[in-house]
């Protein structure tokens, strides 16, 4: 075993298990794995449950693949002949007791276009004349390095394109507000557009098309993603995995000539290891190095996680008073709804349609709105039906249902997120051989996660064939932007 590089990842989500796959495929029995989870079970927030008999996930649905490693990650896993690739229809917008249509072309709430926006009636005339400014305006000139997204747009656009579109839009993907979210970090391409165009319509208009090929942008898998979770804990044969081990430290290997690092464990356990992968939220991760690093603790400490929930409920087809068009709505802040989204999943996937039975998944939660954190489970359900009774006309009480929470669920890309990871980075120069990856830093979606994992895993294949310094967190100019299904 001494000529193995001994790596520890603690944390089973979809960061962890990624990194553990990339590494085994990088370096084959040059490396020796050990996977902590502190729970029972691997994937994160990945999990799949039977519904109302059908595979429902409560947590993320789908999986961007326009992302080439996710889509080459489900070939190589032998999943290709599992994908489903959703119906078309698109969200819907909950705006002034109404579900109006997505203006088309719309990306991160920025319309494409007028006519689309006239044709949606998401706009007041008097809105819609000042979304119209955007093309007569002289380019924005922002003094701040890191704008956030609502100083980019609402400048061009106006306050109703702002609440009305780009906040739940917004809220889809991060749960957050886009007043405090940073352009740069969480819609890299509007930050790109506002800086290159002085007009966001026309950037818009000129902008490449997203699938070129024509191939579909998100999936899912028969299994539900629960499928890819067991498809890389299948891979992990020769790995060690620790499941309902919550580490409690991470440091440096003591003594003048030892290198390395020791992992404690709740249970009294030491691991030690070469290097150490922090798959963990930045909170957790914060807690481990805390007191080995206490300035790299305060910094990831810093990032900031909205609670959001998942609740599901089953209706018997006869509830809807009319027929579904589309795959679900969202709902902005202004509304002052707890529903954040709403997915009607057996419209939206093939392999959940049933003639009898409808699939709703609806998502509370964002930040600063945490009103529903105190309400037990009987009550929020409650709350939620008493919204989708308002919003679609139900009639009758679901067959089944159920409520996931997640607390600190979805890491915040506030403004400043960029400078903060380069701070990480610099810390991580003084702590070779340990590595930050996961959805607080690249990119909260099931895609940028696995890329991240893939860097990551390349990262340590670099490190383990030279004798210098570790590459710790590296950090790129720009982020991927995400999608809702895949939050």
């Amino acid at each position: 075993m001494s000529d193995q590089t001994r790596v520890t990842i603690v944390g089973a989500g979809i960061g962890g298990l990624a990194t553990a796959y990339y590494l085994r495929r990088r370096l084959g029995g040059r490396v020796q794995i050990t996977l902590v989870e502190s729970t029972d079970r691997l994937g994160g927030k990945i999990a799949t449950r039977s519904f109302a008999g059908h595979p429902l996930d409560t947590g993320p649905d789908a999986l961007m693949v326009r992302a080439s490693v996710a889509a080459a990650l489900i070939a190589d896993l032998g999943l290709a002949d599992r994908v489903v690739v959703p119906n078309v229809g698109g969200a819907r917008i909950r705006s002034r007791n109404r579900l109006r249509s997505l203006p088309e072309g719309t990306m991160f709430g920025v319309p494409g276009g007028l006519v689309p926006l006239i044709r949606s009636r998401l706009l007041s005339p008097l809105g819609l004349l000042r979304a119209a400014f955007d093309l007569v305006l002289p380019r924005s000139r922002s003094a701040a390095a890191d704008p956030s997204i609502g100083e980019l747009v609402r400048t061009r656009m106006g306050s109703q394109v702002f609440n009305r579109l780009v906040e739940p839009l917004l809220g889809g993907v991060h749960a957050g507000r886009a007043d405090t979210l940073s352009a740069q970090s969480t819609a890299p391409d509007i930050a790109a557009l506002a800086h290159t165009h002085r007009s966001l319509y026309l950037g818009m208009r000129r902008r490449p098309a997203r699938s070129p090929d024509g191939g579909p942008v998100l999936v899912t898998l028969t299994t539900g993603l629960g499928g890819l979770v067991d498809a890389l804990a299948d891979q992990l044969t020769d790995a060690t995995v620790r499941r309902g081990s919550a580490a409690t430290a991470v440091t440096p290997a003591a003594g003048p000539r030892a290198s390395g690092y020791r992992i404690d464990l709740e249970d009294g356990d030491v691991i030690d290891a070469d290097m150490v992968v922090l798959a963990t939220p930045a909170f957790a991760s914060a807690r481990l190095v805390a007191s080995a690093a206490p300035q790299l603790g305060a910094l990831l400490g810093e990032i900031e996680y909205a609670n959001v929930a998942t609740i599901g409920l089953a209706y018997p087809r006869s509830a809807f008073p009319a027929p579904l068009v589309g795959t679900g709505f969202l709902v902005p802040p202004e509304e002052h709804r707890l529903i954040v989204g709403c997915t009607w999943s057996s419209l939206k996937w093939p392999h959940l349609a049933d003639d009898d039975v409808v699939l709703v998944r609806c998502m509370v939660g964002r930040r600063g709105d945490n009103r529903w954190l105190s309400m037990r489970d009987t009550t929020l359900v409650r709350r939620v039906r008493d919204e989708l009774d308002e919003a679609m006309g139900l009639r009758g009480k679901p067959l089944e249902q159920f409520v996931q929470r997640w607390r600190q669920g979805t890491p915040q890309y506030l403004v400043g997120h960029q400078a903060r990871l380069d701070a990480l980075a610099e810390e991580l120069t003084a702590l070779p051989g340990l590595f930050l990856t996961g959805s607080a830093y690249r990119g909260v979606g099931l895609s940028s996660c696995i890329a991240d994992a893939e860097r990551t895993a390349e990262s340590i294949r670099s490190l383990a064939a030279s004798t210098g310094v570790g590459l710790g967190l590296r950090v790129p100019a720009h982020f991927a932007p995400d999608h809702p299904g895949e939050r």
